[in-house]
This record gives structure tokens, C-alpha cells and sequence, in this order.
């Protein structure tokens, strides 16, 4: 199903260039010779033998390649299914123009001499290379490996260990070692440990970048004591294989002891690769009998990880069920890292799975995306680009679709998850810089079928040149006829190119074209013309209301314009101004007299004023319920008020009754709470408490008193209560209720 997103990503991840970090390959015959070395790989082997075929016809001592080819191409059929056919039949169809998608009797021998032809030439390692955009490659190099004869820029060294951990008791061994390091081993530690230096010492300076060994689930590194380590050693040498298998065990642990402190003293990446049980299937063929053993976890390497912190440990684990372990340990620890998807973790289900694993939860400076492991070269490109065509589903879908990222942020992500950390963790310098992004549109050569694959990178430099323009139809063109959308016309490919002086446009014959007149009624042309003549001048004027305007246009740009740059408008009454009517209407005919604020003007005395001393005197209100409440004003203001713009002012009227300066009952004039002169916010009177039996919050109730006012009254906001007996009465009632209610314990 097509997808935008994915498509744009995995083309531009395709074009990076490969450092592979982890292969096989033998730098003095990189590539095959036949064909035979292609089907002879121990995937095809070891699947056409579990669906059958008999290990003796493939592993017949001195068999022609071309015959081991028939028989293993008649048992092709049974894995054709399998991730592993796609990779042969991807080979072959990049690099030796196959067309068919399955591999039959039918067809081979015409493959194999066409194969054999092609690969025959001098330079087809380098051609390899080239169509598989890969720029170097990580061998595999037995300690004692002389690295002449390469290129070690192309072909990276990598010290292999195994056979010094856990083949140290073979004599063959340690007379490789002797051989190789010049150091005669005795039963001290000190020529051993000087033994393995020199071995480091001849890797690195001929451009060694890691040290690598794999290990079997049962494996526990650990640091083994002075005389542990010298008891095993003197084991190895004296009784060789006849040791017993402690003494082989705490030797190993020692020895590996060692290549970690070497490995942190020369500075290299530890490469492990961890769960691998090697002899499962004895009777399997070669490199098909080994198994993972889903019991190992890296809780045995917690020692190792937190003694060595500053040595790099990139862990390959053999089985996708111990890949959320992997995470996590990547997650916390600083020195650990994901490396690749190994061996029975490399088909697609297990990687799509694994990989977003690691992305979802390890930084993204920590994570060596992929390596090919393959034995010839011809097997890294179909392998690799199984992994960037999930990748960039993964970028598409997770985080361009749900983060929301980006694709060039995705881009960028994939970027350094296939080049950038192998650069950073393996060769120590920084990574190279992305090419722009417009980099990566290329103009596709040959086979238009081969989507995947990167042939040319050759770049459209000036897009808007006509040469750039035809440049980039073309490959539009050719791409679309690929996959099925369009018919491509195969002369297309085939049109010479002319070179022109710069500014010319070429002549471009174009036949004229028959087309049959139609007849169409007088009415209907009329109408038409009439439409066309309306779109015209609507396409006219649309041209010149966008001229020179910018979507983010400058202030310089809007006075230019004379169009505001946002207009907010709004119909509604609600939203319309006020009238100088409707402002005067909803105005209050009397104004306001606030007095002489400013002082300016004399305040005449009040007529028939009724307090006229400095300082109030006490009255007291007398009523049925309440207390007394005494009313002291400090300040003679507080009882005044301004007549400033009245005319006149009426003297209040006495009630009956009424004393002189004593206030009526309906006086409004505000009056000092119980007589206070001033609040204090903490005073607990004014603090509310819980009910004891409702918990609601309410003002305290003097408790002293036998005849309790009501609240309201107690504020001066409430009334009167005419029979004091009443209110016993029904407090007593309450009571009683909320005894009935509650009982004696107080519960409901």
C-alpha cells in the first residue's frame, strides 16, 4: 500500500552511505566468484536441509560449484517464503539483471553464466561496493591475522578473541599465539598479559577498530583471583584438552578479564555477542547446528559493566527475547549499547519489533542500527535494505504519525542510526554531517524495477533550469511507471542529449495533432464563451488581489497593501459601540455627589445636626433579646456626611417618643460591631468551628450564657425574639431529637 511518508524516507536513507560495522568477509576475496558462493551460504544450506535435503549433497568433499548449485536449486522451493529467498533473488536481480521472481530449474544455468561472467571481472568487489553504496566494511580477523594485502580503509580490521577465551586448552592455540605475538608463554601471568598486548598493539596500528568474541549463555565474566588465574594458566599448558573444565572455566574468565583491560587501555570497543549455543544440532550442516538459549541474562555481566565504565560495549543479543533486557541495560548503564539484529533476530517480524523497542526507550547516541554479517559482499546491500525499509516505516509511522515529528527530523534520526554512531562509538571522530536533504533526490539509471536500490548519484542541481526540469520528469516518470501508475514510453529513456549554450531553450518539433471537429449547437458555444469570459476576469482579478502579497507580511508591507493584516469583526449588539443616546439614557439623572475632594470649597453646616460634639456620645439601643450595644465614634466625621450642590437640606424628623440624639430604630447609619474600634483577624470569636454533631462550619456560640442569642442578632443583622421561653423550648426539642437520632454514642 502506497505511503507518502515511508516512500520519502526510505528513499533518503537509501542514499546514505554504508559503513557496515560487522561481517565475515574476507578482505582478500570480498566478493563471490560464482554462484555457488551465494547459495553456499549457511542460510540456504541449513533451511534446505531442515526441508529435506540431505546434508551429504551439499557438503560432497570436491563437488563442482555449478553441480552444487543444481542440487540445491531443486530444493529451493520449499523457503521460498522465507526472508532469506527474497535476499537471493534480490542479488540477483540488481546485479546480474534477472527478471523472474523465483529460482528454478528453469532458469538457472542461464543465471550462473550470466553470474559467472559478471563476476569474473577484475574490479567486481569494487563494483559491488559501488551499487551497494557502501563505503566500508568490518572484517573478522583471527588474532593472528597478519592484515597485509587490503585496504584497510575499505576493509576495517576487527580483533576476533574467541579461540583465546574458549580454546586456550587446544595446543594449536597457544602455538598461534606464540607464533604470532614473538612471546614464548610460560606459567606466569606476565607472558600472557604480554602476549595479548603485542597482539593489540599489531591490531591497532594497522587500523583495528573493535575487539569481538561471542558467548555462550552459560558465560559469567568475572575478575578471578592472582593465584586462581596462574593455577588455570598452568592447567592450559600442562594438560592441554585433559583439564578440567573449572580449571578451563576460571580460565577463561581470566583471560577475558584481560582483553577488557586491554580493550580499555587501547582505547577499543568491546563488540559482544551474547546467548549463542554452539553443537546443538550435531548432526546439522556447517555453521547450521548452533541454537540461542533464551536462560542467558545480562545480569551476568553486571561485574563487567560497572568495573570497565569507560571501555564502549556494543551487545548484540541472539534472540529477539532478550532484546528487552538489552534495553534496559542500554537505558542505565553509560557503556552500553545496541548493536545490530543478529542471526535468528534478523527477519523482519523480529526486527520491526526489536528496533521500535530501541527507539521508543534508548538515546538515539547509543544505538548501532543494523550490520550485515554477511560472508560476500553481494549479501550486505539485500540485507540492509530489508532493515531501512522498516526503519522507515517505523519513522513514518511512530514518529512522523504519532510524535508528530517532521520528515526531516525522521530523516535526520535514520541518518545517524545507520551511519553517524558507528562513526562516533567505532572510528572515534565525529559524525559526518547529513548531506541536504535535496541531496538525496536522484535521478534513477537501468533498471526502473529496482525501487530500492540507489543506482545513481547524480543530483538535479538547478531544479529550475529546463535540463533540471526534464531531469526531475523524468525520473518522476520513470519512478510512477515502476510502480504501476503510469505507462512510461520506453523511447523516453533513449532521447539523446544535447548540450545548448547557457540561455538557449532547445526547438522541440511537435506534430500537429488531427483532432476531429465536433458539431455543438449555437446555444451552447454562447454559453460557454460566457463562462469562459466570467473565469477570465475572476482569474484576473484573484491574480492581482494576491500580487506581492506575503503570508507573513512586514508592517511595511501591510501600509503598503492598505489591507489590515488581521480584521476581527463582529455584527452582534452586544459587540456595537455605544451611542452618546444610549450611554445618556442608561445614566443616572442625579449625580453623584462625592463632596469636596479636592477641599476647595467650604462645606456649610448641617441644619438641626444631631450630634455636634468632637466626640460622640454612648447611647444605647434597648431592645427585648439583644444586649447592649454601645456606639463610640472616635472621629466626628464618621457622623457627617457633605451638602456640597444641595439647595437645602430637611432636619430629620423625631420620632415619638424619641429623645433628643438618640437614633430611631430604622436609622440606617452604619454602626462599630459590639463596639469595637478595630478587627484583628485571629480574634476567635470570628473563627469558624465544626459542628460537633453535623461538622458544619459556624461561628462559636457564647457558651457562659444561659439566654443565647441568635446568630443573626449577634451580628446585628438579625430580629427580635419576643419570648426568651421560646427559645429554651426549642433548643431543649432540638436536643432531644438528636438524641433520639443518633442515640447516646453519638452514631447513626
Amino acid at each position: 500500500m502506497p505511503h507518502p511518508t515511508r516512500d520519502t524516507i526510505y528513499q533518503a536513507i537509501s542514499a546514505v552511505e554504508l559503513i557496515d560495522p560487522h561481517t565475515h568477509i574476507n578482505p582478500h576475496a570480498p566478493a563471490s566468484r560464482t554462484l555457488a558462493d551465494l547459495l553456499g551460504y549457511h542460510y540456504y544450506t541449513e533451511l534446505a536441509h531442515s526441508a529435506g535435503m540431505p546434508k551429504d549433497q551439499m557438503e560432497e568433499p570436491d563437488i563442482a560449484p555449478k553441480e552444487l548449485v543444481r542440487r540445491l536449486v531443486e530444493n529451493l522451493h520449499p523457503i521460498e517464503n522465507t526472508s532469506q529467498y527474497q535476499w537471493l533473488v534480490a542479488i540477483c536481480q540488481k546485479f546480474f539483471g534477472f527478471e523472474s521472481d523465483r529460482l528454478d530449474t528453469s532458469n538457472w544455468e542461464t543465471l550462473y553464466d550470466k553470474a559467472e561472467q559478471a563476476m569474473s571481472a577484475a574490479d567486481w568487489s569494487q563494483t559491488v561496493l559501488e551499487k551497494s553504496n557502501v563505503r566500508s566494511v568490518f572484517l573478522t580477523n583471527d588474532f593472528d591475522d597478519e592484515l597485509t594485502g587490503f585496504d584497510t580503509e575499505t576493509y576495517i580490521p576487527c580483533l576476533r578473541t574467541d579461540d583465546l577465551v574458549f580454546k586456550f586448552h587446544q595446543r594449536e592455540t597457544r602455538e598461534r599465539l606464540e607464533r604470532s605475538s614473538g612471546v614464548s608463554l610460560s606459567a606466569s601471568l606476565s607472558s600472557l598479559r604480554e602476549a595479548l598486548r603485542q597482539r593489540f598493539e599489531h591490531f591497532t596500528s594497522n587500523g583495528a577498530r573493535a575487539c569481538a568474541i561471542s558467548l555462550p549463555p552459560t558465560f559469567e565474566p568475572a575478575m578471578v583471583t592472582e593465584g586462581r588465574a596462574i593455577n588455570s594458566l598452568d592447567a592450559m599448558l600442562q594438560k592441554s584438552e585433559s583439564a578440567d573444565e573449572t580449571q578451563k572455566n576460571a580460565f577463561s574468565r581470566s583471560v577475558f578479564w584481560m582483553l577488557a583491560e586491554l580493550c580499555d587501555e587501547f582505547d577499543l570497543p568491546f563488540d559482544l555477542m551474547i546467548g549463542v549455543n554452539r553443537g546443538v544440532y550435531a548432526n546439522g550442516v556447517y555453521q547450521g547446528q548452533d541454537l540461542y538459549d533464551s536462560r542467558v541474562s545480562l545480569i551476568q555481566y553486571r561485574e563487567l559493566f560497572n568495573t570497565f565504565a569507560d571501555v564502549k560495549f556494543p551487545i548484540s543479543v541472539l534472540a529477539s527475547v532478550t532484546n528487552q533486557e538489552l534495553v534496559s541495560y542500554a537505558w542505565i548503564f553509560p557503556n552500553v549499547f545496541t548493536s545490530g539484529h543478529w542471526w535468528y533476530s534478523n527477519t523482519p517480524s523480529f526486527i520491526h519489533r526489536d528496533a521500535s523497542a530501541r527507539l521508543e526507550a534508548v538515546p538515539m547516541t547509543k544505538q548501532i542500527g543494523y550490520y550485515s554479517d554477511a560472508y560476500k559482499l553481494e549479501f550486505v546491500w539485500p540485507k540492509f535494505d530489508m532493515y531501512r525499509q522498516i526503519l522507515a516505516s517505523i519513522l513514518a509511522e511512530h514518529f512522523v504519525g504519532m510524535n508528530g515529528w517532521s520528515e526531516e527530523k525522521a530523516i535526520e534520526l535514520g541518518y545517524r542510526i545507520l551511519r553517524g554512531n558507528v562513526e562516533e562509538i567505532f572510528l572515534k571522530r565525529p559524525m559526518t554531517p547529513m548531506p541536504a536533504l535535496e541531496a538525496f533526490v536522484t535521478s534513477p539509471k537501468g533498471d526502473v524495477d529496482d525501487l530500492g536500490a540507489i543506482e545513481s548519484q547524480e543530483v538535479v542541481e538547478d531544479p529550475s533550469s529546463w535540463q533540471g526540469a526534464a531531469a526531475a520528469a523524468t525520473s518522476a516518470a520513470l519512478t510512477a511507471g515502476a510502480i504501476g501508475v503510469v505507462e512510461v514510453d520506453e523511447q523516453l529513456s533513449e532521447m539523446p542529449e544535447v548540450e545548448l549554450p547557457e540561455g538557449e531553450l532547445p526547438e522541440l518539433e511537435v506534430p500537429e495533432l488531427e483532432v476531429p471537429e465536433l458539431e455543438v449547437p449555437e446555444a451552447e458555444v454562447l454559453q460557454l464563451e460566457a463562462s469562459e469570459l466570467e473565469a477570465s476576469e475572476f482569474v484576473s482579478e484573484a491574480e492581482e488581489d494576491d500580487t506581492e502579497l506575503d503570508p507573513l507580511p512586514h508592517e511595511d508591507e501591510v501600509k503598503l497593501v492598505e489591507v489590515a493584516d488581521v480584521e476581527l469583526a463582529d455584527d452582534s449588539p452586544q459587540a456595537s459601540p455605544p451611542d452618546a443616546d444610549t450611554i445618556d439614557m442608561e445614566a443616572d439623572r442625579e449625580p453623584l455627589h462625592v463632596g469636596d475632594l479636592l477641599g476647595e470649597e467650604e462645606t456649610p453646616e448641617l441644619e438641626n445636626r444631631v450630634l455636634e460634639n468632637a466626640e460622640l456620645e454612648t447611647k444605647e439601643l434597648q431592645t427585648s433579646e439583644l444586649e447592649t450595644i454601645e456606639i463610640e465614634a472616635t472621629d466626628p466625621d464618621l457622623m457627617e456626611f457633605e451638602t456640597t450642590g444641595h439647595e437645602s437640606i430637611e432636619p430629620l424628623e423625631m420620632e415619638p417618643g424619641q429623645e433628643e440624639g438618640e437614633l430611631a430604630s430604622e436609622e440606617t447609619e452604619i454602626e462599630m460591631f459590639r463596639g469595637e474600634t478595630s478587627f484583628e483577624p485571629d480574634e476567635d470569636s470570628l473563627k469558624l468551628r465544626p459542628d460537633p454533631l453535623t461538622g458544619e462550619l459556624r461561628l462559636p456560640m457564647p457558651a457562659e450564657s444561659n439566654d443565647v442569642p441568635d446568630l443573626l442578632d449577634e451580628l446585628g443583622l438579625g430580629f427580635f425574639v419576643d419570648e426568651p421561653d421560646a427559645l429554651d423550648e426549642s433548643d431543649e426539642s432540638d436536643e432531644a431529637d438528636a438524641s433520639d437520632e443518633f442515640g447516646d454514642s453519638g452514631e447513626k
